[in-house]
């Protein structure tokens, strides 16, 4: 998961960070409100963990200013505000959890696990194209009734992918998003492995789902 941490202690923000990195998260930190605001809009995250006295934004400002933009993103709230009217007012701007300081770094983690887990079954496991379903559960990927095995790295190119479906995706994004890393344009691992993808879901059928975007990138969609 990538996860963007608004946090204006700056103790805290680099604890919190090294505690979820150290969990596998990739973790982009703001130190203000409307830092936070730029990065969220700049990138996509699959959870927000926030403070709410922010300096420039507060959090409950940047709460609502998040699920307007993307209501399906779950919003974990750090606050030392633990009144129930605090509460009331964090949960009002669309956040998912209210997390008190101080606090245990494992129940930080149980905390994520939990709205994230929530997201989830909110929302469906299966993604599909056209006769292609990939199900997020039970990790099978079907095109017109046929089983395709991919490997991990295929499965997850293939799982972003079918997330932003219709949309030109460029390498550095696939390089940032699928591998965690930043774009090397040294490399062809990514034009690689997207044509180990492409002869799995489209050399045996007449429809192709996978095209390349020359000078952009790629994009999955229906022909």
């Amino acid at each position: 998961m990538k996860i963007l941490v608004v946090e204006d202690e700056v103790s805290l923000a680099s604890f919190i960070k090294k505690g979820l990195e150290a969990e596998s998260f990739t973790t982009d930190v703001a130190y203000d409100g409307y830092v936070g605001k730029q990065l969220f809009q700049k990138n996509e995250y699959d959870v927000v963990i926030l403070d709410v006295n922010l300096p420039s934004m507060n959090g409950f400002d940047l709460c609502q200013f998040i699920k307007r933009e993307n209501e399906r993103t779950p919003v974990l709230m750090l606050t030392a505000l633990d009144t129930l009217e605090d509460k009331v007012r964090g949960f009002d701007a669309g956040a998912d959890d209210y997390l008190p300081k101080p606090f245990a770094f494992k129940e930080l983690l149980l905390r994520l696990r939990a709205i994230t887990k929530r997201h989830v079954l909110r929302h469906s496991t299966v993604l599909r194209l056209a006769d292609l379903t990939l199900n997020l559960d039970t990790k099978v990927v079907i095109r017109a009734e046929k089983r395709i095995e991919l490997t991990t790295k295929e499965f997850a190119l293939l799982e972003y992918m079918l997330m932003h479906k219709g949309k030109i995706i460029s390498r550095a994004e696939l390089a940032e998003r699928v591998w965690d890393t930043d774009f090397d344009s040294n490399t062809n691992v990514i034009d690689v492995y997207v044509n180990y993808l492409r002869k799995k879901i489209d050399k045996e059928f007449s429809s192709k789902l996978l095209h390349t975007v020359i000078g952009m990138g790629y994009s999955l969609h229906e022909s």
